[in-house]
């Protein structure tokens, strides 16, 4: 796994040398469940408020054990770092004057324009990409964030990547089309993304639906589709978070084509769920919107749950290639407030076959989009095979979750 050591990849701000200060970080959990490597921000400003940092000296983080704990500073000026807080209990951090530890990245990202553009990024337990202009321009419709499901904690993306998209493998693939498609065949699935090679695979079909928990505005039961992205950058690149800004080309809402979408993605360690932002230019009155998750069964077998009153959706899904043994990808969503509603929508055949890619509907927590607002909510996923052993046990985590994002953990500074 690579390493990295912080104070080569951040323009931290330090102590004097001739410092003794050291500032207290207290961490009150008020839910009645422990939170475990939860990551928690303190504002970068506050921290050099309080021990009148200079610029070049560096600082860590310590635990109640005396032990390092790893940090990042973000793009918007926040240190943060993973805190563990019994329910119901208070934890204490020490930042003070010292040499950062090596510690091991656990997020990243990058666009892939060898892949039609692709955006990919993942953490230490699940992977996500989302589609861009290069896949657009082809015709392909795909709307929705596509899931790549790990079972280990390493990162495995870059290498992915890399096995599918080998030229020398492409082209000796090619060739063995030609004279022997078995082969060709073989060599192809040691390479593909789609096969399990012993970490995981991408095994999700998202198709002209919303995929993994996409957000779209909807207008009289009808759902206005984002395609992909038109402009992107990278805002944090690990090692505990990683952050990127999409801008997507204008949408025609009520009769105005001039309404532009902007999204703040963020995935940090040790979650399985992606915190977003979503913000719409020049719309002009509220507008309904939707989170939603793609569903790849019919009613009377499709296995979710949906709570308005809690704020989660969550649903098992098949994966694509049943019979292939590649478990059930776990799909779910939360939000910091109560919902309209949360349900289930089936598409009739027709649309199911001629506009929908074969998916038999969509789970949705529909909301309200206030114009000049930011719409923020979680979506993500997991695995059958790693960590999740049933639906329930994933039900369950997104329950809480919820519960966890609608009551944060109160973070303070004392001098």
């Amino acid at each position: 796994m690579r390493k990295i050591l912080f104070l080569s990849l951040f323009s931290i701000v330090g102590f004097s040398c001739t410092e003794k200060k050291e500032v207290q970080i207290a961490i009150q959990n008020d839910s009645s469940f422990d939170r475990s490597n939860e990551i928690v921000e303190v504002a970068m400003s506050s921290v050099t408020e309080k021990l009148q940092l200079n610029d070049t000296a560096t600082f860590i983080i310590i635990d109640a054990q005396g032990q390092q704990v790893p940090y990042q500073i973000t793009y918007d000026g926040k240190i943060i770092f993973p805190a563990n807080v019994k329910a119901n209990m208070k934890s204490e951090y020490v930042i003070k004057p010292g040499t950062p530890e090596q510690f091991p990245t656990m997020t990243t990202g990058k666009q892939y324009p060898e892949r039609v553009d692709d955006i990919a990024w993942e953490n230490d337990k699940i992977a996500f990409r989302t589609y861009g202009p290069a896949l657009q321009a082809t015709g392909e419709r795909a709307f929705g964030y596509d899931i790549w499901v790990k079972s280990v904690s390493d990162l495995v993306v870059e290498d992915r990547y890399a096995g599918e998209l080998n030229p020398e493998t492409k082209a000796k693939i090619a060739e063995l089309k030609k004279t022997d498609s078995k082969a060709a065949d073989e060599l192809y699935k040691s390479v593909s993304y789609h096969v399990d090679h012993g970490n995981g695979l991408d095994c999700y079909k998202v198709g002209p639906t919303l995929g993994g928990g996409t957000a779209a505005l909807m207008v009289n039961d009808s759902i206005i589709y984002p395609y992909c992205y038109k402009s992107f950058e990278i805002l944090d690149n690990g090692p505990l978070r990683f952050t990127v800004k999409l801008e997507y080309n204008p949408l025609t809402v009520k009769g105005d084509s001039n309404i532009v979408e902007t999204r703040i993605i963020s995935l940090d360690a040790g979650t399985q769920l992606n915190k977003t932002t979503v913000s719409y230019s020049n719309l002009k009155e509220n507008t309904p919107i939707v989170a939603g998750i793609v569903l790849h069964e019919p009613a009377d077998v499709c296995r979710y749950v949906a709570s308005a009153d809690k704020g989660y959706i969550g649903y098992a899904d098949p994966t694509d290639n049943v019979n292939n043994n590649n478990g059930i990808i776990y799909v779910g969503a939360v939000f910091p407030q109560a919902l309209n509603d949360a349900k289930p929508v089936f598409y009739s055949e027709k649309e199911k076959t001629n506009e929908r890619g074969g998916a038999d509907g969509q789970l949705l927590a529909i909301s309200e989009y206030t114009p000049d607002s930011d719409f923020v909510y979680y979506w993500g996923a997991g695995w059958s095979k790693y960590g999740f052993d049933t639906p329930e046990s994933w039900f369950s985590y997104i329950e809480e979750a919820a519960a966890a994002i609608q009551q944060p953990l109160s973070v303070t500074l004392v001098k």
